[in-house]
């Protein structure tokens, strides 16, 4: 019995000794979090099931086929003991002086290099250094089949928002998440307690009406899912709605009053690149396939193509354009891609009407 207990704390010593090494070594690599939680079933997995089955996932066909391993990260990694959570701070500060209706909206999270390029390559640097420990490693950045923002939340990176999002007390709602699956048992952290209380302003700030209730968002409603895993046209409904943003959306990021306390990341790769800032909307229809690629060739607005990103452009030109853009959409009205000729047709005649309701000559 007495040896028992002598192995059990030995056992404790020396998991809180190695999370010690891991949390300071995650810290050297840049991350602003390094947490702990048991590898269990996601708080929400019933709930994730119920969301699925209300078809509120849209085209993201992606999370239908990993339902079962984001409802049991054990078929994920068989005998993972631990999940670690890290969270890298992306936030850049006020928008550039460059950024403006002409130039289109883009999501803060894309105005630099690919975040799942830049954290990857800190996650090789975590799996071997528990390998050293005899660990086997499974390593996500926002592609595994798991429910990453459960698993943040048990670990106590942050408290789920009204918006679905993670909100962390001293990063607001601007990092990234990623996780690493482990067979070594590590010592979890406790939870964050909800934070947000009678606040709703992030439900009030949505464009669209898709955070349809306190954590219940409709993703077919989101600008964010309709600018980028939409692969097909944007309905009619939503496209004024869109505004001027042609990647993303941080409506409800923006709202959240956590957000005074974040602070300017110290990752330079995060930092806005040019092709985010200061471009006129009708210059990005100028792109040839193989231009689009160069420019965009760091950057994760590059996963949606061209079709996908013109598509965006020719929409926020419909809705912020005038008559000087009128050549760049007549010609992407005719382009090949008849995604792209669709929303430039579209555009052409939005602009039209709107200088006609303003008795504004045009030809």
């Amino acid at each position: 019995m007495i040896s028992s207990d002598i192995d059990n704390v030995d056992s404790s010593v020396s998991r809180a000794k190695l999370k010690a090494q891991l949390v300071a070594f995650a810290r050297e690599l840049g991350f602003d979090s390094c947490r702990v939680t048991a590898c269990a079933p996601p708080t929400h997995a019933e709930e994730f099931r119920d969301w699925l089955k209300e078809g509120a996932a849209g085209e993201m066909s992606y999370m239908e086929r990993g339902e079962e391993k984001r409802r049991d990260p054990q078929k994920v990694l068989p005998g993972a003991r631990s999940i670690v959570v890290l969270a890298l701070n992306y936030f850049q500060g006020a928008a550039p002086k460059a950024f403006g209706a002409a130039t289109g909206r883009i999501a803060r999270y894309a105005w630099g290099n690919d975040y799942h390029d830049v954290i990857a390559a800190k996650l090789d640097n975590i799996d071997n250094f528990l390998r050293e420990f005899g660990g086997e490693q499974k390593c996500y950045v926002d592609t595994g089949p798991i429910l990453e923002r459960d698993h943040a939340a048990r670990a106590g990176t942050g408290w789920h928002g009204k918006s679905t999002m993670l909100i962390n007390e001293r990063l607001g709602t601007w990092f990234f998440l990623a996780e690493i699956l482990t067979t070594l048992e590590l010592s979890p952290d406790s939870t964050a307690r909800d934070r947000c209380g009678k606040c709703e302003r992030c439900i009030n700030a949505c464009p669209t009406g898709a955070i349809t209730a306190p954590h219940r968002l409709d993703a077919r409603r989101c600008i964010s899912y309709l600018t980028i895993e939409l692969k097909g046209s944007i309905p009619l409904e939503f496209r004024s709605l869109i505004g001027n943003r042609i990647f993303g959306c941080d409506d409800c990021l923006d709202a959240c009053p956590w957000n005074r306390f974040a602070k300017v990341s110290r990752e330079s790769a995060f930092t806005a690149g040019k092709s985010t800032m200061g471009m006129a909307l009708r210059d990005y229809l100028n792109l040839s396939d193989a231009q689009f690629r160069n420019l965009f060739r760091s950057s994760p607005i590059k996963r949606i193509k061209r079709r996908g990103f013109l598509r965006n452009v020719c929409v926020a030109l419909g809705n912020v354009g005038t008559v000087e853009d009128l050549a760049a959409l007549e010609r992407a009205a005719a382009d090949p891609e008849p995604l792209i000729a669709e929303h430039a047709a579209w555009a052409t005649q939005r602009i039209y009407e709107r200088c006609a309701a303003e008795t504004v000559e045009i030809c």
